[in-house]
């Protein structure tokens, strides 16, 4: 049941002995009076417990016992007097203050300025370790009752005030006692959580799940990212006292005294107030925190709660006019209506803020499709469905839950797939979140458009808990990973529904191009997701497997051309005697397919061959024809060669054409026409050194065509003649074009071409306009037409 009570009347409800604990509020934040060592907190009163690396730690060593060897953070130990309240209680007992060493100062600045790059983890730090002592005392309450006889909720609570830049978080957990603290929050590094899990290693419960997560004792001074001065008040279920632990962020030393201000008294846990730094007290905003839990500490297993302004809308009277009350009573018939108004009412209340479960650790077989697409709308801000999911869980060598998503669209603005740092993979660790921001560590770039979730106990993280650390263990995750994702692409790849996977190729198909070059170990599972147009398929993809089930008996290769577009490939002269023969052509019309397709080199033991090249192999060679033509042609294409020069590596007769008279073939080993063309696109019209990388052109020409005829009979007639060498000029100009080939002379080519136009239709039709014109009758000779003028009517002439 909620309650909503003003600040005033539950401040009073606070003092008074039967006030339930649940539902009391901060009172106003006082200071003592000048005291040097006394601790500055306020005087909240709502539910505060441990938010620190509470736990169990050595209390069996006193501080004068400790060396630099052991104990890095501990020096001198001194006694303090304090002034007496003006109150008239009885004074406090006095405070015993401890200097750090010298080289610990060191280590606590290094922690401060340069351990976390962002500063907003200290609130997932302190959450984590306030877990870490509600699950402490779950665990020990188990075999000793008494440490929860205290009948307190288990919860975390976060309040603020962001007038005065405080912030207080409290955890109903285990606390500590004063040489626990003396012995965890003096001592840098040194874990209460390590110690515990060493403690019940070595017990007879070692198979106890012990999900902590402080393991490197740094993780409570992330507190003075943002503090200057941190306040922790704690209450041992072990000690009928209650202590407070106070240092400042410049400070080399600290102090503990005694609790005796009966309203900060505690049933159990600790209270953690940081007295934030005047740049950093924007962190007070009860919604900045509240879109840090989210962010962070959303799936921590304790329920937390953070101190909101809420609102309830009411209907209130309104006093009416004077002059309509006057007219109504004037009219008794009418009946007289209240006016109301709506208000809204504005309250302060806890609000649960992780309400969110974690999907993951449940069963898969519970979990219902609705539920899945629910929490990936929520965790990622996502508006439509996922085209699919898969939730797995990976045990053995290395143990860890992921539920991943391949989306139903690429995000708006999105073009750059080589971009890695997507902050598609959320990374957790015993359900707190760690980053969304890795350079590739669990998903090579080419997935990055795979969203999900991944939780383990195992990952090698460094003491700031941001980086991912390369180990094995990182990569045999990151193999699993990848293998569950492509079973997930391969299940949509299958559907019933073709349009899910048209969907999916539509915004990911690049995505997978790019992995069959960079991730050569996966081929087997790229290839048959990859979609293609083909000369018999035009208006809709196929499948590498479709092409290779459609292949001929006698066909050994899979055949492939790259252009521009459909259109380019299918009027290509390349594909003449492939379509007379009924051989289906793979068009890679995508500027990343071709090198993809080199890449994979070979699908289902059949290689990729570029038809685009020279020694194409159709399978249908006859050697006494082609012996016989090369001997009547040889001399023709020596001709043609020195003709054209260095334009060329060598003419041949091409075994490809049946209707053109010629086409220019690239080298077995160079860049086709089509990957020329795309290198010279992203070289910003710097073309010096593609000088270099250009592939050797072949120039093949067709016998049987007219043209090729015409000139082998003027090679053999007069092979010095002009017309003849400008035709072999123009051949190899609308080769180059005809092939996919940039001009380097554009515009010579249209003065050839011109030329030949002028040579072909000279005098056709002015000839014809002549002989019409002579066939025509004479003119007769024309009259001059007499001039008459004009006379006004009645007159005489």
């Amino acid at each position: 049941m909620m309650h909503r009570l003003s600040r005033r009347s539950v401040s009073a409800a606070l003092r008074a002995p039967a006030t339930r604990y649940r539902i009391a509020v901060a009172a106003p934040i006082s200071f003592s009076t000048p005291i040097p060592v006394s601790a500055v907190e306020s005087d909240n009163s709502i539910r505060w417990y441990s938010a620190i690396t509470g736990g169990k730690c050595n209390t069996t060593r006193h501080s004068s016992q400790l060396n630099l060897k052991n104990d890095l953070f501990l020096g001198s130990r001194y006694e303090s007097t304090a002034v007496a309240s003006d109150s008239g209680n009885p004074p406090p007992p006095p405070a015993e203050k401890y200097e750090y060493q010298a080289e610990v100062s060191r280590l606590m600045d290094l922690i401060v300025n340069s351990l976390y790059s962002n500063k907003e983890v200290f609130l997932r730090e302190l959450i984590s370790n306030a877990s870490d002592a509600l699950d402490k005392l779950r665990y020990l309450s188990v075999t000793d009752p008494q440490l929860s006889k205290e009948a307190v909720d288990l919860d975390i609570r976060i309040q603020t005030d962001k007038d005065n830049g405080i912030i207080t978080i409290t955890d109903s957990g285990i606390g500590m006692t004063r040489q626990e603290l003396v012995d965890c929050l003096g001592t840098i590094a040194q874990s209460g959580t390590a110690k515990f899990l060493k403690a019940v290693k070595e017990s007879k419960d070692a198979g106890t799940d012990n999900n902590l997560i402080g393991q490197f004792g740094v993780g409570f001074y992330s507190a003075f990212l943002v503090s200057d001065k941190v306040v922790v008040s704690t209450k041992s279920p072990k000690s009928d006292k209650q202590y407070v632990w106070e240092g400042e962020a410049n400070a080399s030393s600290y102090t503990i005294r005694e609790e005796t201000n009966p309203e900060n008294l505690i049933p159990r846990g600790t209270r953690l107030t940081l007295y934030l730094k005047r740049d950093d007290k924007g962190f007070a905003h009860p919604e900045r925190i509240q879109k840090l839990v989210k962010n962070y500490s959303q799936f921590v297993s304790f329920p937390i709660y953070t101190w909101q302004e809420k609102g309830i809308t009411k209907e209130v009277e309104v006093d009416e006019d004077p002059a309509e009350a006057k007219e109504a009573d004037q009219d008794d018939k009418i009946e007289k209506k209240k006016k109301t108004k709506k208000v809204v009412e504005r309250y302060w209340d806890w609000e649960l803020t992780n309400e969110t479960q974690p999907i993951w650790l449940r069963n898969p077989k519970e979990v219902t499709t609705e539920e899945y697409n629910e929490f990936y709308k929520k965790t990622f801000n996502e508006y439509s469905d996922p085209l699919a999911s898969s939730h797995f869980t990976t045990e053995g060598e290395v143990e860890f839950r992921s539920v991943l998503y391949v989306p139903a669209a690429s995000p708006m603005g999105r073009d750059d797939i080589t971009n890695p740092k997507t902050k598609n993979i959320r990374l957790y660790v015993k359900r707190v979140f760690i980053s969304d921001d890795f350079d590739g560590e669990l998903f090579p770039r080419y997935l990055s458009f795979v969203k999900g979730v991944v939780d383990s106990n195992d990952l090698p993280l460094n003491v700031s808990r941001e980086i991912l650390q390369e180990s094995r263990i990182v990569r045999i995750m990151r193999k699993r990973l990848v293998r569950k994702t492509f079973d997930m692409i391969l299940g949509i790849s299958m559907s019933e529904n073709k349009g899910d996977y048209e969907t999916f190729w539509e915004n990911f198909g690049k995505h997978l191009k790019l992995g069959c070059i960079e991730d050569r170990e996966n081929h087997k599972r790229l290839a048959p997701l990859l979609r293609f147009f083909s000369s018999q398929s035009e208006d809709e993809m196929i499948s590498l497997d479709e092409y290779v089930e459609n292949m001929k008996a006698e066909q050994k290769d899979i055949y492939y051309l790259a252009a521009d577009s459909v259109s380019s490939a299918r009027n290509t002269p390349f594909l003449e005697r492939l379509l007379e023969k009924d051989l289906e052509v793979l068009f890679l019309v995508d500027p990343i397919d071709e090198v993809a397709i080199q890449s994979l080199k070979s699908y289902k033991e059949k290689n990729f061959v570029d038809i685009s090249k020279e020694d194409l192999d159709l399978g249908d060679k006859n050697e006494e024809k082609e012996k016989v033509t090369k001997e009547e042609f040889s001399r023709t294409c020596d001709w043609i060669k020195k003709r054209l020069g260095e334009k060329v590596a060598n003419v041949q007769i091409s075994n490809r054409l049946s209707s053109s008279p010629c086409v220019l073939v690239s080298g077995k080993f160079g860049w086709s026409a089509n990957m020329e063309r795309l290198m010279k696109a992203q070289t910003v019209g710097d073309t010096s050194t593609l000088e270099f990388m250009k592939g050797r052109r072949v120039f093949e020409i067709n016998p049987e065509h007219p043209i090729i005829r015409e000139l082998n009979a003027a090679f053999k007639s007069n092979p010095d003649d002009e017309d003849a060498l400008r035709a072999i000029d123009l051949l190899y100009d609308a080769a180059l074009v005809s092939s996919g080939y940039t001009p380097d002379n554009p515009a010579q080519l249209s003065g050839k071409i011109y030329e030949m136009m002028g040579m072909a239709i000279s005098g056709k039709w002015s000839t014809f306009d002549s002989q019409q014109s002579a066939s025509q009758p004479p003119q007769t000779e024309t009259l001059e037409a007499e001039v008459v003028e004009p006379v006004e009517a009645g007159s005489q002439k």
